[in-house]
């Protein structure tokens, strides 16, 4: 017999009597040898560290920060259906949270002991990837052909020089919610949202309402819930702060106009009114839009989940973000999650099993159901259980018009150096296109230095 050290023999002994335990506890329980049985197992084996349970299952560890009570049950039943679906792989999920989570996987990579499987951001795929913190999934995409699965968008997003380091798991999209009966009351056709910029802001002078001098409410602002970042994109007809070509585009004469928008509108409404309403936002029912202060809102479209909970059977309509001018097309901005196995992770076949798992129609139908979020999967997303929700269907429809926005490689702290920009204009410190181009400079140096 070979030699055993203390510490293996230690172990050995514990896995073994973790065995003994769950085969014992099984026989009591009057289930003995499957697939419950053997998934109590590996569980066990997995709360050991091991790679392997005791029965030949793979154990994978699979982290998130969905560690509320909302999310993390719905995560969790994800994990157990697929552990209960086959006796090849058992993933255990671990919750750490968001604002330590990226920092534990960065120094788990660094030291070659990642988790297996990960969710991460996907407007920043790129960078890992160029930074051997993903894996190229190309071998099982190329087999497997799933690249179908996704919308376009987030597809061409998780991919580096062409492969893909990654699946989109989920994504969303910004829309204008209203009131409309406020609108009925201001005499403008609930049924109808503005179509253009221009229209909006007419409505929204009908909207609102004043005691004196002090605004009661607001039609709608730009700065509530939302920013120049979002307007700049749409106005430029979905072009973010670089072209097709990686240049910077800051000062772009689109982009400018989106910010002349929200000056306009807040020296008509007074920008310490806007301060005043904005100081007073809450969430639930202390949000304006549900409290009835503010009669249009920007948001992400599971907003609509606290409508439903705590709106008191408000009366309102979604619709796209306006356009500039007819036809220029109604751009917004989205996000999303991704799903990917770190660079060096132990078990690759198996944890590509879970991905494709992850993102077939079932599990993104489930989690659509449960969340309200926008799924990655194109079929999931048309599910007809999600299709009878008016409001789920105008999100799909307007992903048609949303962009994502990947950090640039040669420069991925842009941002830092156009907000500083944006609020000297703001605060009427500097005019729109002096900030604007000190901006462009700024970023252009940035670019330059990193090349």
């Amino acid at each position: 017999m070979p030699f055993m050290s203390l510490q293996r023999l230690k172990k050995s002994l514990q896995l073994g009597a973790v065995a003994a335990l769950v085969s014992m506890l099984a026989a009591c329980s009057g289930t003995s040898g499957g697939p419950a049985a053997a998934g109590d197992t590996a569980a066990a084996a997995a709360n050991t560290g091991s790679s392997v349970s005791p029965e030949g299952r793979v154990v994978l560890n699979y982290w998130t920060w969905w560690g509320s009570e909302t999310r993390r049950p719905i995560i969790e039943k994800l994990v157990d259906d697929f552990n209960k679906s086959q006796d090849k792989i058992y993933v255990k999920h671990t919750y750490y949270p968001y604002s330590d989570i990226f920092t534990k996987e960065l120094a788990a990579v660094s030291a070659g002991d990642p988790p297996d499987i990960m969710m991460n951001d996907i407007n920043t795929v790129q960078q890992r990837a160029s930074k051997n913190q993903a894996m190229n999934l190309s071998k099982y995409v190329e087999r497997d052909k799933v690249q179908d699965r996704f919308f376009p968008e987030l597809w061409n997003t998780v991919l580096y020089n062409g492969d893909p380091y990654a699946l989109p798991f989920n994504t969303d999209t910004r829309m204008m919610f209203y009131n409309k009966d406020d609108f009925k009351n201001a005499g403008l056709d609930p049924e109808k949202f503005p179509d253009t910029w221009d229209e909006l802001e007419q409505a929204a002078q009908k909207l609102d309402q004043k005691h004196g001098n002090t605004y009661t409410h607001i039609g709608y602002s730009p700065q509530f819930n939302s920013d120049w970042t979002l307007l700049q994109l749409n106005f430029d007809g979905g072009r973010n702060f670089f072209d097709e070509n990686g240049n910077p585009v800051v000062n772009a004469p689109a982009k400018a106009e989106a910010l002349q928008y929200i000056l306009d509108n807040a020296k008509r409404l007074g920008q310490k009114n806007i301060d005043a309403f904005k100081a007073d936002f809450g969430s639930q029912q202390a949000n304006p839009f549900l409290s009835g202060k503010v009669s249009i809102w920007t948001d992400v479209t599971n907003f609509y989940t606290q409508i439903r909970d705590y709106g008191e059977g408000i009366n309102f309509g979604v619709a796209p973000l306006p356009e500039t001018t007819e036809g220029a097309g109604h751009w917004s901005v989205g996000g999303g999650f991704v799903i990917e196995i770190p660079y060096g992770a132990k078990h690759p076949d198996e944890a590509w099993e879970f991905l494709k798992y992850m993102t077939d129609v079932e599990a993104q139908t489930y989690w659509a159901e449960k969340n309200f979020d926008n799924v990655a999967n194109v079929e999931a997303s048309n599910a007809p259980e999600l299709q009878s929700n008016l409001v789920y269907k105008a999100s799909v429809d307007n992903l048609k018009y949303t962009k994502l926005t990947p950090n640039p490689l040669n420069a991925p702290d842009y941002m830092n150096l156009i907000n500083p920009q944006r609020d000297t204009i703001m605060l009427g410190q500097t005019s729109i296109q002096d900030g604007l181009n000190k901006a462009q400079a700024d970023v252009e140096k940035l670019v330059s230095g990193s090349k």
